[in-house]
């Protein structure tokens, strides 16, 4: 590596290259990043965006063990409008990683003490897009064929007006459609942000736990082990429940769309 060149970056991240946000944005809207470490040693991240004010990122940092993975919840905070400004396009997203050192350390002093040349940096942009959008060919009603070469005033007349309700009637079916997928989307983010709560909490347990373990010795061992497997057990039972929750809502939207 030649001096002053950036080492390649040691997480795998998912998405890689742009953060996708789709409305309506006229509440809070969740993205997600993936974070892998298929390394053999610690790594260290930090999640930095150009608009602050504009996101919630959860957890923003932390530590990633070898072969292991977080997932990294980013809002945008509602809008004023129907649609971000073009100001948004320009927001980005910056992932800086670094090993680990072996032993105790102090996250906040280390990456205050930490030098340009050991960090690694990945960058995306974010996109938006729309929820609403609905492809050309559902919002036009194609009549039948007619096969009489003459046709009365009446009859005309008639076959407009059973068009237009048929086209209103697939318009409103669509406008339900989109107001339970949006609602869907809603719980499913608030599920996980709250998986994402439990897992943060159950690694808190955990250093809680070695810590007393250090202090306290063997005394200390059995009760900590006993609460970080009791949280592991709840996240396992919260994991199923949004699961099943999840398909349930699948399942009864879906069989709205078949009938």
């Amino acid at each position: 590596m030649f001096k002053g060149e950036k080492p390649e970056q040691v997480l795998q991240i998912d998405p890689s290259n742009e953060l996708r946000f789709t409305g309506p944005f006229t509440s809070a809207v969740t993205s997600y990043i993936t974070l892998k470490n298929p390394s053999e040693k610690k790594v260290c991240y930090k999640i930095k965006t150009t608009a602050p004010k504009q996101y919630c990122v959860r957890p923003n940092s932390g530590t990633l063990d070898p072969m292991s993975s977080v997932e990294i919840a980013v809002s945008l905070q509602p809008q004023q409008g129907d649609f971000p400004s073009s100001e948004n396009y320009k927001h980005k997203f910056m992932v800086q990683t670094m090993f680990a050192p072996d032993g105790d350390y102090d996250s906040d002093q280390l990456w205050k003490e930490i030098t340009p040349d050991k960090l690694m940096d990945s960058k995306l942009k974010c996109v938006f897009s729309s929820g609403s959008e609905v492809p050309a060919n559902q919002d036009c009603v194609k009549e039948a064929p007619v096969q009489e070469k003459k046709v009365t005033k009446s009859n005309k007349v008639s076959s407009v007006k059973s068009s237009i309700k048929v086209g209103t009637q697939a318009e409103n079916e669509l406008a339900r459609a989109a107001a339970e997928v949006k609602t869907l989307r809603e719980e499913e983010s608030t599920l996980r942000q709250e998986n994402l709560a439990l897992k943060e909490e159950v690694l808190r347990l955990r250093k809680a736990t070695r810590e007393a373990r250090e202090q306290s010795g063997d005394s200390a061992i059995g009760g900590g082990s006993a609460n970080a497997q009791t949280l592991a057990n709840m996240e396992n039972n919260r994991v199923y429940l949004i699961l099943g929750i999840f398909a349930v809502l699948f399942g009864i939207l879906l069989g709205k769309f078949l009938l």
